[in-house]
């Protein structure tokens, strides 16, 4: 699989609601429009690769149930290579969104479902196919305990790894993982929770930068929202702003959209400076559009977008 990735994450159904504000609690408010999708962090990582024309397997596992059947249409339609066996005693994963109409902001709740029982040894089980990519690329979604495994395996190999440290786990940050790993990509909130800084600015964002890599972290890529990513590994810092090419609609799966576009990028050979441009291009356009598979962009729209700088 020369030039690909491997994705390991979670796939959930997306139930989508949009109006002026999110209820608070034990309060019922009329929302503007509701969506069904398909999302989880891994899978529209592992779309946006295979949209952006890369090589990608994706590794999880479902429920037997209907939110598995779309899963397994959105792959197959998306020329996703996915290696997701289906456990009949749990439940395919599934996702709250709200969506802020001014701002097109979000707020989440996920059940993670079967992808939830994925264990080290599924990974072991897939050495071979994590040993032969060029990027191995893992979120938190799924146990701790299979990101590490699949750190370690690809680690060893040689193999380029990123660790989108995403959600931000509950308790101490497990730093043990920061070595395995060649790019970390946390954004804001991600970044605290490993550093204990607050990152509201490009100046704390480098010195949040400059504390992942002395954790042992190849290079910290801290992604801004709208300020874009900061980067530094250890020497060089450097600062890519974030590319505007449309209207706001909705940023979920922004973070997800720059994840596979710096991997897909950085799977085909591209410096670290080009495949962020690349990740921050898939972004870019990600946010002009609803919903979050539904909204990664192609080959086309992001070399375009690149060339328009």
């Amino acid at each position: 699989m020369a030039g690909g990735v491997v994705v390991l994450g979670v796939f959930v159904a997306d139930m989508t609601f949009r109006g002026a504000r999110a209820p608070r609690m034990g309060e019922t408010l009329i929302g503007d429009s509701f969506a069904l999708g398909p999302g989880g962090k891994g899978s529209n990582q592992a779309i946006a690769i295979a949209r952006a024309g890369g090589q990608v397997q994706f590794l999880t596992r479902l429920g037997d149930d209907p939110f598995a059947d779309m899963g397994e249409k959105l792959w197959r339609e998306a020329g996703v290579e996915a290696v997701a066996p289906r456990d009949t005693e749990s439940f395919t994963g599934a996702a709250s969104i709200f969506v802020e109409r001014e701002s097109g902001n979000n707020a989440i709740t996920v059940a993670i479902g079967a992808a939830e029982r994925i264990a080290p040894a599924h990974l072991e089980a897939e050495a071979e196919r994590i040993r032969s990519a060029s990027v191995f690329l893992t979120q938190l979604e799924q146990p701790i305990e299979a990101a590490r495994k699949g750190l370690e395996i690809a680690h060893k190999a040689g193999v380029t790894t990123i660790l989108n440290p995403a959600p931000a786990p509950a308790g101490e940050f497990p730093y043990d993982l920061l070595p395995l790993c060649d790019y970390v990509t946390p954004n804001e909130t991600e970044t605290e929770a490993i550093t204990g800084r607050v990152v509201t600015t490009l100046e704390e964002a480098e010195a949040a930068a400059r504390l992942i890599c002395e954790k042992g972290a190849g290079a910290a890529l801290i992604t801004l929202g709208a300020q874009g990513v900061l980067f530094h590994d250890g020497q060089v810092t450097r600062h890519v702003p974030a590319m505007a090419v449309g209207d706001v609609i909705d940023t979920t799966g922004a973070g997800d959209a720059f994840n596979g576009g710096l991997a897909k990028a950085l799977a085909e050979g591209a410096t670290a400076q080009e495949a962020m441009a690349f990740g921050t291009a898939t972004a870019g356009l990600s946010v002009t559009r609803a919903g979050a598979a539904a909204s990664m962009p192609s080959a086309d729209e992001i070399e375009a977008a690149l060339r328009r700088g």
